[in-house]
């Protein structure tokens, strides 16, 4: 509002909008950065100054972008430019983590549906132009049995065991280097004591790649693992079939890609070489 943005507002999701008009309504350009940030829940977050340096917590992700934002709002409004259409101005939350880009994909579907004809978004500490967007599948994979105790109860299949047998299938898989893909297990969890067959286990798992078709197919090669874990596990023991599985989807971003030589891109390197720097693609 200070800055002279009309129709400032929260929307549902919790994102903050200001709009700068322009000649007409359309194109509407977004540009954007994300509110939220990660770290631990007792990290002192007040900045520090040293000279002309900024130190704190989320600095590069995302209030470095937030600042970003704003810088270019003033700079618009100092050299009474009048765009040929509106650029909407958002701070988007639910960015980090298992925030599933909350609050972008409630722009597109909610918020802004049908209205938004281009799209910036600040991020990162670099000075590189992303035109490429990594996809990515998260799930949240549970394994559940009866339980029992690790002795009186030896032979009940195991969800812990389960758990590993699926890990190592997924460790042992081969993807691609070109077009870059990945998987990562990054938290796991379960189990009540060392004396205890678990009631439940449980993994938090992060394939990625830059080709959506790759990604698909890595993601039926992990639901293949994980089956074939629960079947192993099941068939170790006499008491065949205790164990079931659950496999939540709990991250969903698509790949994508925007041409190198789209005017979007070429007018990103060329402002970039204009500052006297090198443009880099990522």
């Amino acid at each position: 509002r200070a800055l002279g943005l009309g129709n400032v507002h929260i929307d549902k999701e919790g994102n903050v909008l200001g709009e700068r008009p322009g000649r007409s309504p359309r194109p509407n350009l977004v540009v954007s950065a994300h509110l939220d940030t990660v770290f631990p829940k007792d990290t002192n977050v007040k900045v520090t100054r040293q000279g002309n340096v900024l130190r704190g917590p989320g600095i590069g992700d995302d209030c470095r972008g937030l600042a970003v934002v704003l810088a270019v709002i003033r700079a618009l409004n100092d050299a009474n430019v009048r765009t040929p259409g509106t650029i909407t101005f958002v701070g988007t939350v639910g960015e980090e983590g298992l925030g599933d880009l909350r609050g972008v994909k409630a722009l597109f579907n909610d918020t802004l549906k049908g209205k938004i004809d281009r799209f910036v978004s600040i991020d990162g500490t670099g000075l590189g132009i992303s035109h490429v967007a990594v996809g990515s599948l998260r799930y949240r994979v549970t394994f559940k049995g009866p339980g029992g105790h690790s002795y009186s109860d030896f032979g009940m299949a195991n969800p812990i065991h389960a758990l590993g047998r699926a890990i190592a299938a997924l460790s042992d898989l081969d993807v691609p280097t070109n077009p870059k893909t990945t998987f990562n297990v990054g938290r796991t969890g379960g189990g009540t004591s060392v004396n205890a067959i678990p009631f439940d286990a449980w993994m938090e798992v992060d394939i990625r790649s830059v080709d959506e078709a790759v990604l698909r197919a890595l993601d039926a090669r992990l639901h293949k693992a994980i089956d074939g874990a629960l079947t192993s596990e099941n068939a170790r023991w006499d008491q065949n079939g205790q164990l079931s599985v659950e496999k939540r989807l709990v991250g969903d971003r698509p790949a994508g890609r925007t041409p190198a030589f789209s005017a979007i891109v070429t007018t990103a390197i060329s402002v970039t070489m204009a500052l006297g720097l090198t443009p880099t693609l990522d």
